[in-house]
């Protein structure tokens, strides 16, 4: 009999990546399958890189769920965990925040306590001290305040009565901490009214606490209505309602300072990232630090070649070979991977020369123990070849190539013309990330994009492929920024200019482009 998984019941914190446990991001990475919610950081699930997927949001409300749609109900997502922890797998059951406070976590391990499946509780950051503390208020304070009560706008609707009594939380003597839907503010506020709180008592909002896209309605309980209206605030948001509202002036660090989340070049800018998933996260950590909303379609997605024969058969007779090139991250990736697979190591390359185009490419390489002989100062084919021309190693020399497999033709070609004996390898495929224009139809009617990023000819290829099949005409709308002149000549192939080139063709220069945008 098969023994059954292990459930771990995950807090992922309040949004910031960087708020995840060490123990949350080992299980991540362990995990076979990750069942996550709607508010959890994307760059979070980068952790789990070898793990399915499995959306399970449930959208409140007042809330629309644009980008992923379905609101699978808390029974199905029991049924979800217990079914696959019944195959052996392991399972994380990533939350946003912690389990055990407004996370239902307790339904869940009941559950899987009732269908003998073991699990395990995972603390995490809460919202409830950890976005006030980016906010720049601490939730008690020895001077102001000696408790904090924590409370939800969202009860089970399946009570016959409310347990909680806003009107009785009005003469709460300490911090007041409401998770709310945006919809039950004036509820909630005027129930403290009516219980007798002052109108003067400070009152802070916040939205998106702890990301980049952070924002702060400031006032007090007689005039937060207004102040929320005004800056058109929507979930997810919290409340704080107290005295310590009063550090914000001072201990405002997220947004007070020289390039802070509300202050930085990107800040109310959404952009959208079209690389492949397992690559977008670096690109989205930098946006985000720059103070950008990010939004992701993956117009690829990078998988091995159908057969791993030619790459083998060029592993294995790599003392033949005088250079190998490495055109991206993904074909050393591959091409190490095989050399280990085949018992091999670097020592088997110390005969040879290694080309790298990219700084990525060879930093890749260095992680690997090689440093590359040769890295174009434009990280082009074309200023790859002029290197090899200025220093006259070009004829009668043996280049492999590891690359895709719809690599442009022209450096084989040209090394070729020049008198070099090439195999050029598929060491990986890049291929479209699937029919994914029913969620790029739902981005363009419901997000205004302000601009969107394409970092290789695929990516533009399949997108605008994506963005014909849905009718849509956000390129009109928004800016296209391209990494580099191959890119740009695909745009262009599109009828499209670009609005911005990288004049570094790195992740870098693509966000400098937008930052020094006009």
């Amino acid at each position: 009999m098969k023994k059954n998984g292990t459930v771990y019941l995950v807090g992922a914190g309040p949004g910031d990546s960087g708020l995840l446990t060490l123990r949350g991001a080992m299980l991540l990475a362990k995990a076979d399958v990750v069942v996550y919610d709607r508010l959890v950081n994307p760059e979070i699930l980068a952790f789990a890189a070898r793990a399915e997927k499995i959306y399970a949001g449930k959208k409140s409300s007042d809330e629309e769920d644009s980008e992923k749609g379905g609101n699978i109900r808390q029974q199905q997502i029991n049924r979800i965990l217990v079914r696959i922890a019944k195959k052996g797998k392991i399972v994380v059951r990533l939350k946003g925040g912690d389990p055990f406070i407004f996370g239902r976590g307790a339904e869940e391990a009941s559950y899987l306590k009732d269908h003998h499946v073991p699990f395990e509780i995972v603390p995490g950051v809460s919202a409830g001290y950890a976005v006030p503390a980016y906010a720049g208020i601490p939730v008690t304070d020895r001077k102001l305040s000696s408790a904090v009560l924590f409370a939800t706008a969202h009860e089970d609707p399946h009570k016959k009565m409310s347990s909680l009594d806003w009107k009785k939380f009005a003469s709460f003597n300490g911090t007041l901490v409401a998770f709310m839907g945006i919809k039950r503010l004036a509820s909630i506020v005027k129930s403290l009214k009516d219980g007798g709180k002052s109108l003067q008592t400070p009152v802070s909002v916040i939205e998106w606490g702890t990301l980049p896209r952070q924002r702060v309605a400031e006032g007090n309980l007689g005039g937060i209505l207004q102040k929320v209206k005004s800056q058109r605030m929507s979930s997810p948001a919290l409340m704080i309602i107290g005295e310590v509202n009063r550090y914000r002036k001072k201990l405002n660090w997220f947004s007070g300072v020289k390039n802070s989340a509300e202050k930085k070049p990107l800040s109310g800018k959404t952009v959208l990232i079209t690389r492949a998933r397992t690559q977008a996260s670096g690109l989205r950590r930098i946006l985000e630090n720059e103070g950008a909303r990010v939004m992701e379609f993956p117009a690829i997605q990078i998988e091995p070649p159908k057969n791993w024969q030619d790459l083998d058969r060029a592993v294995k007779s790599i003392k033949s070979f005088d250079w190998v090139i490495f055109t991206s991250v993904h074909g050393v990736s591959y091409f190490f991977a095989r050399l280990r697979e085949n018992k091999k190591d670097a020592r088997n390359l110390a005969h040879l020369k290694i080309a790298a185009i990219g700084d990525a490419t060879a930093g890749a390489l260095r992680e690997n123990g090689i440093f590359a002989d040769l890295v174009p100062k434009k990280f082009t084919s074309e200023a790859l070849i002029a290197e090899f021309k200025q220093r006259n190693q070009i004829s009668g020399q043996r280049f492999l190539l590891p690359r895709t497999d719809i690599a442009p033709k022209f450096l084989k070609d040209e090394l070729e013309k020049q008198g070099g004996f090439v195999s050029e390898v598929v060491a990986y495929r890049t291929v479209p990330a699937g029919n994914r224009n029913s969620k790029l139809e739902r981005l363009i009617k419901s997000e205004k994009i302000d601009y969107i990023t394409f970092t290789s000819s695929s990516t533009v290829k399949n997108f605008f492929e994506a963005l014909n099949r849905a009718k849509g005409s956000v390129a009109a709308k928004s800016r296209l920024i391209s990494i580099g002149p191959v890119t740009t000549n695909t745009l262009l192939d599109f009828g499209l200019r670009p609005y911005r080139e990288a004049r570094e063709h790195t992740l870098l220069g693509l966000v400098e482009a937008m930052t020094h945008a006009k």
